[in-house]
Formats: structure tokens, sequence, C-alpha cells
């Protein structure tokens, strides 16, 4: 049993895209599945789906985008917020990531949504990981 599924994912997303490979495949949830939904608006992976291996069991499959030269996009995946050590942040403590060329994602009373998408709402909420 994981205790943090939302690291196991975003631990196989670093390692997937330090090796290479053009998909990763996660057990899915619905949190799973808004957090891949903002990696692809924000231009981090090309696409994500769900995968019904069986009845019991869905998976979500996350294809990795790459630079014409072949380097990840995503360069860099930090957990910020864990079971142990909740991270919450009120609307103007949401700060911009690598100088505004990475992005934050929060849970807040609305969904899953972005640090920037969050500020300009004016809404706080958990700050789960980074991405850069």
């Amino acid at each position: 049993m994981q205790t943090d599924p939302i690291a196991d994912l975003l631990t196989r997303i670093r390692n997937a895209a330090r090796a290479k490979h053009p998909r990763v495949d996660v057990p899915s949830s619905k949190l799973k599945a808004e957090l891949a939904r903002i990696l692809k608006e924000e231009g981090y992976i090309s696409t994500f789906k769900l995968v019904e291996e069986n009845k019991v069991r869905k998976t979500l499959r996350v294809f990795l985008k790459y630079t014409s030269d072949r380097r990840p996009v995503i360069t860099g995946l930090k957990r910020i917020s864990r079971p142990g050590a909740r991270r919450y942040v009120g609307a103007m403590e949401i700060r911009p990531v690598v100088g505004g060329l990475g992005i934050s994602i929060l849970t807040t009373p609305r969904g899953l949504m972005t640090g920037r998408a969050a500020r300009e709402a004016r809404i706080g909420g958990e700050l789960l990981c980074e991405v850069w």
C-alpha cells in the first residue's frame, strides 16, 4: 500500500523522463487524472488517457513530451505538501516557481489549479507540487 500516491506519480514521471521513455503507466485516481490534465494544459506532457485493463483496475497512461533534440520538457518535479507535513498557502503567499518559468499546483475549494490561476482567483489551498 502506498502512503503518498501523488509522490509516486511524480517520481514515475521524473524517472521515465530521465530514461527517455515515451510513456509511463500509473494506477489511476481522479486526483492523478486532474494533475495530468493540468500538466497537459501547461504543455509539460503531450497527452494522457485512462486505460481500463480489467473491470476493477484503471490505469492512467501519461505520454511524455520531449524537445526536438530529445531533452525532456519536464526538467524538475518537487512534492511540497506531504502526508506527514502538509503545506497550506494563502492567495498572497503563492510564489512564482523558478522565476515564473515553472508552475505550482494547488488543491483549492474550486478543485485543482495552478498557482497563477489561484492567485488570480484570490484563493489559497494545499500546495501539492512544483513543476519546471
